[in-house]
């Protein structure tokens, strides 16, 4: 049975026609948009899902856009136990986070898992705004890198980014909490990875000068699907004032932003 099921004689033909049937599960923690329509019904639907998936304990409504330096969101929760906090676990990691004060997309597991996949034994690799570290943790998991660095802007992502690489019991990876155009690493990386959630085209220039000759990017950007062009145009023009050549390996859709927007990745070779 699904949510719309579930809920067919608890609302009204109209309100069913407004129901948003997907939402994300991160741990424990279910977030859902309930549009203004359902506004007085959000209890309801909010325990339609506790009943629906065992594992969910606490059902938050998004209350705000993604916003701010941080890009985070404001949540409510309307169902369940009144907390912020998931423990969350993907491709072999085990991941704290508070839903609400940290950016984090479980919909970016399998594009975790495909970057990792790329690492190649002995790589040195760089990731910006790495967060809570789930592409620090996915990639030294499943790869076996050097060593692994993580930048983080956020200091409450940067806390936890430090828990979980301990409760995973990794050892090659150095977490810095800082702004990447100002740290400074002295080294150069085989791999650099920039899943920033907006604006990552800003710093493809902070990539390029810390990224080794012939050294993999991979860069993010959201785009309408009318306009992918635009993520190859502005890797090239990043290169070029950069006076590096490059050469695209692949570009990957990795999931839906909106009606006819998508989150994209360029990998690039950088000479």
């Amino acid at each position: 049975m699904d949510l719309k099921q579930l809920l067919g004689s608890k609302l009204t033909k109209k309100e069913l026609r407004h129901l948003r049937t997907s939402y994300d599960v991160i741990g424990s923690i279910a977030i859902i948009e309930i549009p203004k329509e359902l506004k007085k019904k959000e209890k309801i639907i909010g325990n339609a899902i506790l009943q629906l998936r065992k594992e969910v304990k606490t059902v938050c409504k998004k209350a705000g856009i993604h916003k701010g330096k941080y890009r985070t969101q404001k949540l409510t929760v309307i169902a369940g136990e009144k907390t912020k906090e998931a423990t969350y676990r993907e491709n072999g990691c085990v991941m704290k986070l508070n839903v609400e004060k940290v950016y984090f997309s479980p919909r970016l597991a399998t594009e975790r898992r495909r970057i990792a996949e790329q690492v190649k034994g002995g790589e040195s690799v760089l990731v910006m705004f790495s967060g809570v570290a789930p592409y620090p943790l996915v990639i030294a998991r499943m790869a076996k890198p050097k060593e692994i660095f993580g930048i983080e802007l956020n200091p409450v992502a940067h806390k936890y980014a430090l828990e979980n690489v301990a409760l995973n019991k990794i050892k090659n990876i150095t977490l810095i909490k800082g702004d990447v155009r100002k740290v400074r690493l002295n080294k150069k990386f085989d791999r650099v990875v920039m899943p920033l959630p907006k604006g990552g085209e800003d710093f493809l220039d902070v990539a390029l000068k810390s990224t080794k000759k012939k050294g993999i990017i991979h860069f993010y950007d959201f785009l309408h699907e009318r306009e992918f062009n635009l993520a190859e145009e502005k890797v090239k023009k990043a290169c070029s004032e950069s006076k590096r050549k490059c050469k695209i390996l692949k570009f990957t859709k990795c999931g839906q932003y909106g009606p006819g927007i998508f989150r994209v990745c360029v990998d690039f070779e950088a000479f």
